[in-house]
């Protein structure tokens, strides 16, 4: 390992790191300082991948004290449970469950949450407890409230979190249902992706309070969500970057397999064929994926990969009334698509993606959410609030 490589792999040079991309602001620097990330890492862990998605193989303190320590001080995330803590070994389960988030993505979160001296926060998801240390830090433990559904995740932050000298409000319980008995607060972070922002959140915030929350899609895409709480117990903001977490435990679905869709017929059975010069590939981005969600409704995709590069994207609805399939070849001009059901899901993609590029191809700066408690309304727009999306299905 080099001398430079040596330097990266510490404290400060991950602060340098994240200082020099903006994601660490010069007024977060002393709490990043005071709480080492390694403080809340386990010994085993899973470093994600520096470009592209998954983990990468199992890494133990104990055997491989180095690399343990790179991958802690590098700009990754750390999958530190699997399967809701099912899954025991140095194996790969099925889904990543809790992580220590990537440092850029943490810094970048608490700086939009624009935390000032003496207030009250709440968090969702305690995770490894690293979040409610920074913010204890910055707001003092009186002032901070965290919540984690995973009694075991629970346990291994509390002791994290008292190791590191702070004492702020731990909560084993639902962070959907927020924590009533601190509030009211004047800033709410959720480190879990959420499908609607839950209306106790809300409702337990004071007016002019700002909310922080990882927002997807029923379709695919995230993003995070900076919300204000208004004086008529609304929240409203814009989404102001692209964001991946892991689900609110609450807000995890299930999905029934393509079969449940054909009635033991074998595919195309009774989809209605046509073509298209809309590729595939044109709605297979994040930013697209996260466009598409906002405008439609029990959408999701899924892709039916060949051998040869080619693939079947299919559609499919919450309800299992409908479906579709796009097949995708590289190169191809055009498309066959077959679609079944009630509702025409290509369709409603293809009016998604066509709204999307009449408006001139809109970032997540463009867009935002207004969110009524009372009602559970969740409404979309671009460039404001007097300007809703429509939805398309």
């Amino acid at each position: 390992m080099t001398e430079h490589e040596v330097w990266e792999a510490s404290p400060d040079g991950l602060a340098s790191r994240l200082v020099e991309s903006g994601a660490l602001t010069t007024d977060w620097l002393p709490a990043f300082k005071a709480v080492p990330r390694e403080l809340f890492v386990p010994d085993v862990m899973w470093p994600g991948r520096s470009e592209g998605v998954g983990q990468g193989q199992a890494l133990d303190r104990r055997e491989e004290p180095e690399s343990w320590r790179e991958a802690v001080y590098s700009d990754i995330s750390l999958t530190t449970q699997w399967d809701d803590g099912r899954h025991v070994g140095k194996g790969k389960g099925t889904s990543p469950t809790c992580s220590n988030s990537q440092p850029s993505m943490v810094f970048s979160m608490l700086d939009a949450l624009d935390v000032q001296p003496g207030c009250r926060v709440l968090e969702i998801g305690t995770g490894t407890g690293w979040n409610a240390a920074l913010l204890s830090e910055r707001v003092g433990s009186r002032n901070m409230t965290t919540v984690e559904v995973d009694p075991e995740n629970a346990r291994r932050a509390r002791k994290s979190v008292r190791d590191a000298g702070y004492r702020p409000t731990m909560v084993v319980g639902d962070g959907a249902d927020g924590w009533a008995e601190s509030a009211p607060y004047d800033r709410v972070l959720v480190t879990a992706s959420v499908t609607g922002i839950p209306a106790p959140v809300i409702r337990q915030s004071a007016a002019g309070a700002v909310i922080v929350a990882p927002y997807a899609t029923t379709y695919g895409g995230g993003a995070v969500a900076r919300l204000t709480v208004q004086r008529d117990g609304s929240a409203l903001g814009p989404f102001i970057a692209s964001a991946a977490f892991m689900r609110l435990r609450g807000h995890r679905t299930s999905r029934k397999h393509t079969g449940d869709y054909l009635g033991a017929k074998e595919w195309p059975a009774d989809g209605d064929r046509s073509v298209t010069a809309l590729s595939p590939e044109a709605v297979g981005d994040w930013l697209p994926m996260f466009v598409i969600g906002l405008l439609t409704s029990g959408v999701f995709p899924w892709a039916e990969r060949y051998e040869d590069g080619s693939y079947t994207l299919w559609l499919r609805d919450a309800a299992v009334t409908s479906w579709a399939t796009v097949d995708h070849v590289p190169n191809a001009p055009r498309f066959v698509v077959y679609q079944s059901g009630p509702r025409r899901l290509w369709d409603e993609v293809e009016a998604a993606y066509a709204w999307w590029e009449s408006n001139g191809f809109p970032g997540y700066g463009r867009l935002g959410l207004t969110v009524d408690p009372d009602t559970g309304t969740h409404t979309p727009w671009l460039d404001g609030p007097d300007r809703p999306l429509r939805a398309l299905g």
